[in-house]
């Protein structure tokens, strides 16, 4: 439609533009014509053989003025009207001419009137002679000629805006069809790409692009869906069944042996539904309450409250103030050192440092430690490596991941790093001058 209405105007400018120089040259010749009468009635007037009514069929619409102002010789088509015209030429030429509207012999339409002087003993005489004016369309030849070529044009540029743009984005329907039909239960399909290397072909890539992270997304959701309904099933079929066996022998049962078991699951449920919620608001993108934060002070006040199930080493430099969430970077260290607990051998130890314009926390134990092949895994949900599974007793299997996303969420890092011994967390963090 734009193409069709921007070749419209084309033609239209073409078109007038055609019309205004064709009539310039029509008008051109006309007068020159007129001009070429009114010569052939001024020999007549130099020989004296001018008659009262030309009857040449080559001079028309002439009338010749004497000195006196009187008409004396006409053409046939003019005969009995009155004079066409009453200026007569310049002093400094010997013709004139001019378009005349209405005039006394033409009343009804307007002609280009040429007056010619021609000296004779007696004065000077006029001779005029006269001729239509070209209309604005020259001709209806050629306006009938651009009219035409004019709509061909418009109908072939509709007609081949039409194929190229339907040929243009015909990708682009199969990519919208394709899309249509994906859901969240289906979300292997992909839709068409083209052929040309192309912005369409850009833009199926990026589509498929995000089909793959959706499905990831997805795939990673209901596993996380599974293994949050497998942990949380585990206490409360272990608390059922100790329920279930104290019901069948109440007068053997110890309640208290019961009562601990129970609490125990108790604990498990309430830190495993306490991570749940952690990661949901994680998820939701809830902004950290941002407030100066002195890393070692931090670490000292955790440190301090918490009992310690195996030695911890202090090595804080003081002074390193980042900006973040008080309470988050509090369960983050937390994280961290639970993880520590359950795998050091005797101690772990806590590191505050400077690392150029990072704020660096580390927190590092004397176990096993972790493979290199393995060290992004374990900030997976609900990711234990094997090694973990057999003396893991209270870890959720989210505490690492929870650790990570606070992290991030200050647009910092959590790492394993490299160590001589056990495993080796380190959170950096932008310091407070440089936030």
């Amino acid at each position: 439609m734009i193409a069709s209405a921007v070749m419209l105007l084309v033609c239209a400018a073409a078109g007038a533009f055609v019309l205004i120089s064709v009539r310039g040259t029509a008008e051109k010749y006309k007068t020159e014509e007129v001009v070429s009468t009114a010569v052939r009635v001024s020999y007549l007037i130099k020989r004296e053989r001018l008659p009262p009514v030309i009857l040449d069929e080559d001079v028309s619409a002439v009338q010749v003025v004497n000195p006196t102002g009187q008409i004396v010789s006409t053409s046939y088509d003019l005969s009995g009207r009155p004079r066409m015209a009453a200026f007569r030429p310049s002093e400094s030429s010997a013709q004139e001419s001019k378009v005349i509207c209405r005039s006394p012999a033409y009343p009804d339409q307007c002609v280009i009137v040429v007056a010619l002087r021609v000296p004779q003993s007696d004065g000077q005489w006029l001779a005029y002679a006269a001729g239509s004016e070209v209309p604005w369309y020259v001709s209806s030849e050629l306006l009938m000629a651009l009219i035409g070529s004019s709509l061909l044009l418009i109908g072939l540029t509709a007609f081949g805006t039409y194929q190229t743009v339907g040929r243009a984005l015909s990708p682009v329907e199969a990519i919208a069809d394709k899309l249509a039909v994906i859901t969240t239960t289906d979300l292997g399909q992909r839709v068409p790409v083209p052929k040309y290397r192309d912005e369409i072909r850009r833009l199926a890539e990026t589509a498929n692009q995000t089909l793959d992270r959706a499905e990831l997304a997805v795939e990673q959701q209901r596993r996380f869906a599974s293994d949050a309904s497998h942990d949380l099933r585990s206490p409360l079929t272990a608390m059922r069944t100790e329920i279930e066996e104290a019901l069948l022998h109440p007068e053997s049962t110890d309640w208290l042996v019961t009562s601990d078991a129970l609490l125990d699951s108790l604990d498990r449920l309430q830190a495993l539904v306490t991570d749940l919620l952690q990661i949901a608001r994680l998820d939701a993108g809830a902004a950290p309450k941002l407030e100066h934060v002195d890393l070692a002070d931090l670490a000292t006040r955790e440190l301090d409250r918490r009992q310690r199930k195996v030695d911890v080493a202090r090595e804080l430099e003081p002074g390193v103030v980042v900006v973040g969430d008080r309470l988050r970077l509090a369960r983050l260290l937390n994280n961290l050192l639970d993880n520590a607990e359950r795998h050091a051998a005797s101690l772990i130890t806590v590191r505050v440092r400077l690392d150029r314009q990072w704020g660096a926390l580390e927190v590092v134990d004397d176990g096993a430690g972790i493979p290199a092949d393995q060290r992004e895994m374990v900030f997976e949900r609900f990711t234990r490596l094997d090694a973990a599974r057999s003396k893991d007793a209270g870890g959720t299997g989210l505490g690492l991941s929870i650790a990570r996303q606070i992290a991030e969420s200050h647009r910092g890092t959590l790492k394993i790093e490299d160590s001589s011994v056990g495993a080796r967390f380190v959170l950096r963090l932008p310091m407070a001058g440089g936030v």
